[in-house]
């Protein structure tokens, strides 16, 4: 199990001089990865926040996760992400995807896949230095070349669940990251798909980075009712992983009903019809002996990297019982 990196999911909800803190106590505890959310209104700006990290820490790497070709046009998200690559110097991860929940309060609908596709073409197109010319399915580009200096192989992290865009990820992807819950069998099925990617454009395979959403406590009934609120993510937004585990497809089509929120914190109605099993199998909604167990058996399933995305009202324990348990499970 060696050679696994843990990270962590942050959105931008706290004052900038919290998240400065909390970066060097992250890098100081080992962690590998900081990542924060690109929500449009429901939180900071991830790339002023990832730049104020990026000058208080020395080795922890840096990443939007994720940013998107819907709210921002690619030639912004390349100047940024080659800003914050310069301000970390070279510790900087793209990552991207073709938008969520949090669209629907701009009236937008998320990137179709060739949006997303073309978007990542233009951004490592630009990176490189070169000039395009381009009219896409939703930008363009009218001899656009960047004017400072970018490294040209920034790293680009896609943000994947369902088969075409793992796929996809396998196919153009330095990374991928999984939005599939924390089953190993689905997590199986995931890097299968990313695997038949790869093997179509006979590259290896990208980094799998899976993101470990919940809440770790030794109250398991508290930590079960914080961790509902994303496990009603799956069967609104990924509904096959809620066949793959198992769910009752009246109780998938019912969370779907009922689910009315701009994003999973804003699911509460929909989640209490969750059962138990599910939720657990999603998320983490547990004591630190059973995420232990789901962290070992994520190792075993073939990932590069952990990321814990704490939730509830206390997310720094969190944080730290994840430590905890990363360095329970030898991984």
């Amino acid at each position: 199990m060696s050679g696994v990196a843990k990270g962590v999911v942050l959105q931008g909800v706290d004052p900038p001089a919290q998240l400065v803190e909390w970066a060097q106590d992250f890098e100081r505890m080992g962690f590998d990865h900081l990542w924060m959310t690109d929500s449009s209104l429901h939180a900071r700006d991830p790339y002023q926040m990832l730049a104020l990290a990026a000058a208080a820490t020395h080795r922890i790497t840096l990443g939007t996760a994720v940013t998107n070709p819907v709210t921002r046009h690619p030639a912004l998200t390349a100047v940024s992400s080659a800003t914050l690559d310069e301000a970390s110097g070279g510790r900087a991860i793209l990552g991207i995807g073709a938008g969520d929940r949090p669209l629907v309060a701009l009236g937008l609908e998320p990137a179709r896949l060739s949006a997303l596709e073309q978007s990542i073409g233009a951004i490592r197109a630009l990176h490189r230095g070169e000039h395009l010319d381009l009219d896409a399915d939703r930008f363009s580009f009218h001899d656009a070349h960047l004017r400072i200096p970018a490294r040209s192989d920034i790293p680009v992290f896609i943000s994947a669940s369902g088969p075409k865009t793992l796929q996809l990820s396998g196919r153009i992807a330095d990374g991928v990251i999984l939005l599939c819950g924390l089953d190993p069998g689905v997590v199986g099925w995931a890097i299968d798909q990313i695997a038949s990617g790869a093997a179509t454009a006979d590259r290896s395979m990208p980094h799998i980075a899976v993101f470990a959403y919940g809440i770790i406590d030794e109250d398991e009934d508290a930590a079960l009712a914080g961790a509902r609120s994303i496990a009603a993510w799956f069967p609104q937004t990924a509904p096959h992983y809620c066949d793959l585990v198992g769910l009752d497809p009246d109780i998938r089509d019912a969370v779907r009903e009922r689910y009315a929120g701009g994003e999973f914190q804003e699911a509460d109605a929909a989640a209490a019809l969750l059962p138990a099993d599910f939720v657990r199998k999603m998320a983490l909604s547990g004591n630190r002996d059973r995420t232990t167990a789901q962290l070992r058996a994520l190792a075993d399933a073939g990932v590069d990297s952990i990321n814990v995305f704490p939730l509830g009202n206390d997310r720094r324990a969190t944080i730290d019982a994840f430590d905890e348990c990363f360095v329970a499970a030898g991984i």
